[in-house]
């Protein structure tokens, strides 16, 4: 094993993979990308119904893409923008295009790409 390879917490990343890999999962992303919102807005927003939609940010907690706030008896959700990095990064490593441009990151948070444009299938 390379020491990067050692130190890679393998597990940990399946957990945050399997957790984006789930259309309803990526659907809620996409809805707290730019803001927080609270449990109702999410809801409102994504037409996910309770408790579908508890158990679904549930699984983002658990693998670390959200973090929450709690105000009274409300929580808010948002991404967790250093754990999505590090997905990007992962797969950026397994794609060979880590350190290709150093902007590449912050674009892609922006623009709503990401480190699965590399899975684009070559003949």
């Amino acid at each position: 094993m390379t020491g990067e390879t050692a130190q890679r917490d393998f597990e940990g990343s399946a957990e945050m993979l399997r957790a984006l890999a789930h259309s309803v999962r990526l659907q809620i992303l996409c809805a707290i990308k730019d803001t927080e919102r609270a449990v109702g807005d999410i809801e409102e927003v994504t037409g996910i119904v309770q408790p579908g939609l508890s158990q679904q940010l549930g699984v983002l907690r658990k693998a670390g893409l959200v973090s929450t706030r709690r105000e009274g008896k409300q929580i808010f959700y948002q991404v967790d923008r250093e754990r999505l990095t590090s997905a990007s990064d992962l797969l950026d490593a397994l794609a060979g295009t880590e350190g290709r441009r150093p902007e590449a990151h912050t674009a892609r948070i922006h623009s709503g790409g990401g480190a699965a444009v590399f899975a684009k299938i070559k003949r």
